[in-house]
């Protein structure tokens, strides 16, 4: 009986990653890979539009609803074996993974870059690369569990985060 109490405890807890997100007024990103932007929104608007680089074709950067389920400073780069915080480091200063086509969280991701001139571009293997202070500023506003659409869209980031219900 205990252990039932507490699964509904944590089940029901603002806390849960998983739980009831976007609600107005909950932080929620959306990527327009038509103009290579991110969209921050908080607080029941858009807060901030920042330049982003999506992948080299459009199959490669996942479009859809996803979850953020990892957060990681300073990343390490395991297919070049290359430490957090290294400037050659691809991923730059911040890791936020999302759970595109089934995965964890630690195949697809927003992240910084050591790379600055690729920004704005169709370049990436699928990532979605952010320059590093405008990457590290999201980071420490998200929490896990908050939601990341992936779209390819004519419509407004203010229309986008409506038809989400991101914002009133």
């Amino acid at each position: 009986m205990k252990s039932l109490l507490i699964i509904v405890l944590l089940a029901m807890s603002p806390i849960w990653p998983i739980g009831e997100n976007p609600s107005r007024g909950y932080p929620f990103l959306i990527v327009n890979k038509s103009t290579n932007q991110l969209a921050y929104i908080d607080d029941n608007k858009v807060q901030n539009v920042y330049p982003v680089a999506t992948g080299k074709t459009n199959d490669l950067t996942p479009e859809g609803l996803h979850i953020i389920t990892v957060k990681a400073k300073d990343p390490y780069y395991r297919k070049l074996d290359i430490p957090g915080g290294d400037p050659r480091n691809p991923l730059g200063s911040r890791w936020i993974g999302f759970d595109a086509k089934g995965t964890d969280g630690r195949i697809y991701g927003v992240h910084g870059t050591n790379q600055p001139s690729s920004i704005g571009k169709y370049i990436s293997n699928g990532c979605i690369r952010m320059n590093n202070k405008d990457v590290e500023y999201i980071y420490d506003r998200i929490p896990i569990g908050t939601k990341i659409a992936v779209v390819k869209s004519d419509k407004s980031f203010q229309q986008l985060a409506k038809e989400y219900k991101a914002i009133d």
